[in-house]
């Protein structure tokens, strides 16, 4: 290797997949999501090229393949302008930026150096993917997808127009909560989510709200504004000026995790950084905020 290269390693861990689609909220750190990976995400085995043979582990815009630690990693290799060699393992595999001038022997040995550390990580990036896939929703009658902590399910119920709304929550025969649709029998997967989206929105909004109300007082300050985020990264958001968000998605969640994002953001009305200072004012409205806080970072998001 060139006595002057030197590689960085660029620790990446994902709830998420990129951007999703409206309906498709990825996964939000403690307050940051965790990107969900992507359903078409290629850490699953994929045959490689005739050369070197099937890859274990393969970047959908893998440009060189290389046999690391026993596994063959197919991976996105991108020239850039800069000094060192950074190793990214993210939701579709590994990417690699090197310098233009940095020779391929030079690449291949710095990963090769990292090869158990690239290994791992794409190892527990697969077993994520295949956990998250393992909640996926499956969009039709009778489904079934978390609400405040509890299952809900979904009834296609075409007979009623719920007040204008187009659903209405409502408990079973057995007990369970249910969610009543007021679509077709025959209505798409996308018309189903789409309303129960619209609906788990309007839910979000009025319970936000009033948790808002409930800590702010304590907390002594007021909130001026609050919207829905649709973000891939954050479960909440805080402005000097009062101005709160929240994602919609976390009504996944029982209240004890909610009531900790709404006070974690309205103490950063007081405190607009995450200093001891900032925690014990967290700390104040929500005693047990470190158990809430893990439980959220744990959490496994069902996918939208």
């Amino acid at each position: 290797m060139h006595p002057l290269l030197r590689y960085t390693l660029d620790l990446f861990e994902s709830l998420g997949s990129g951007a999703p689609p409206p309906s498709t909220p990825t996964q939000p750190k403690p307050l940051r999501k965790r990107s969900a990976p992507d359903a078409r995400s290629s850490l699953m085995p994929v045959p490689g090229s005739a050369a070197t043979g099937p890859a274990d582990f393969a970047h959908p815009q893998a440009t060189r393949q290389l046999r690391l630690g026993g596994v063959t990693v197919a991976f996105a290799l991108v020239r850039a302008k800069r000094h060192t060699i950074g190793m990214v393992v993210g939701p579709d595999g590994l990417s690699v930026r090197a310098p233009r001038w940095t020779s391929l022997h030079d690449i291949d040995s710095a990963l090769q150096a990292r090869a158990d550390w690239i290994v791992r990580k794409l190892q527990e990036a697969h077993a994520r993917h295949t956990r998250l896939e393992q909640t996926r929703i499956e969009w039709r009658d009778g489904a079934v997808f978390p609400y405040l902590g509890a299952p809900l399910r979904l009834q296609l119920d075409p007979a009623h127009r719920f007040a204008g709304v187009g659903a209405a929550l409502d408990t079973a025969a057995d007990g369970a909560q249910v969610l009543r649709l007021a679509l077709a029998p025959d209505a798409s997967a996308a018309q189903i989510r789409d309303a129960c989206q619209a609906w788990l929105m309007r839910q979000a909004r009025i319970l936000f709200a009033q948790r808002l109300d409930y800590f702010a007082p304590q907390l002594q300050v007021q909130w001026s504004r609050l919207s829905l985020s649709n973000a891939g990264t954050r479960w909440g958001s805080a402005k000097s000026d009062g101005s709160i968000r929240l994602h919609w998605r976390l009504m996944h969640f029982d209240l004890a995790v909610i009531d900790y994002v709404v006070a974690h953001e309205l103490s950063h009305l007081r405190v607009m950084n995450h200093s001891p200072r900032f925690w014990a004012t967290v700390g104040t409205v929500v005693p047990d905020y470190p158990a809430q806080r893990q439980a959220l970072k744990n959490s496994t998001i069902a996918l939208w």
